[in-house]
């Protein structure tokens, strides 16, 4: 096996999926498994960094969820609150840098202070760099990215020749995030859900049965598995 395929994956990005099963299993509500979920986020970020990731992107909040009942929508903005709360410590303690994507504008103005605060805290911390994405749609980022650009062209800032690939990366919410290398979606799921379509265009995919609750070191060690014996050409010939 060569070294490429023996790497670790630089960027993982995760789908939390199996939260509502998970809590249904055990003939418990649907947030007390939102709960279950939200206390598994340390464990999964702290065991990726002892492998040797770098980063870790989770998807937390998508812009379709507003869709979900109104108790339970409520019960997920108490729960993020009170995480993001929480993870204050957290990246103290492990030296976490936390970023969070997605259009935190739609947010309760407490809620966006609490974003802001946890950024501007451990932005300087030297570990893993951890992404929470809040009412996150890929093709809502790409809108409000071309938004930006149209603005930026229009005020003569950006020359529309001069547009590449890269410039389109350098306006979404990810700038200056390498694209995941791997992605996981828990529970069977196995779709993408609106969910980095611009960053994991080279991006392999491995799903699992695991619900997110019951997703531990093991399986993200499987999933890792999975990765290192995959033959990623990017479109060459090798």
């Amino acid at each position: 096996m060569s070294d490429e395929k023996r790497a670790v994956p630089r960027h993982v990005a995760i789908i939390l999926d199996g939260n509502g099963r998970w809590a249904k299993k055990r003939f418990l509500p649907r947030n007390a498994g939102h709960a279950a979920g939200s206390k598994n986020v340390e464990k999964i970020c702290a065991a990726a960094w002892d492998m040797g990731i770098e980063y870790v992107t989770m998807y937390a909040f998508s812009t379709e969820n507003w869709s979900r009942p109104k108790e339970e929508v409520d019960a997920l903005m108490k729960l993020l609150y009170s995480y993001l709360k929480d993870c204050l410590k957290t990246s103290e303690k492990n030296n976490m840098q936390v970023r969070v994507i997605g259009d935190i504008t739609r947010l309760a103005p407490d809620l966006q202070d609490q974003i802001r605060e946890l950024e501007e805290f451990s932005a300087k911390n030297t570990g893993l760099h951890f992404q929470v994405a809040l009412n996150y749609g890929s093709r809502d980022e790409i809108r409000r990215a071309v938004t930006k650009m149209g603005k930026d062209v229009k005020d003569g800032i950006l020359n529309p020749i001069d547009i590449t690939e890269e410039t389109i990366s350098e306006y979404l919410d990810t700038k200056g995030i390498p694209d995941p290398d791997l992605m996981i979606r828990t529970s069977g799921e196995q779709r993408l859900s609106n969910y980095l379509l611009w960053q994991m265009a080279y991006t392999e995919f491995y799903f699992t049965d695991c619900l997110w609750p019951d997703f531990n070191k093991k399986e993200l060690e499987k999933a890792v598995e999975y990765y290192q014996q995959r033959d990623r050409r990017f479109g060459g010939v090798k």
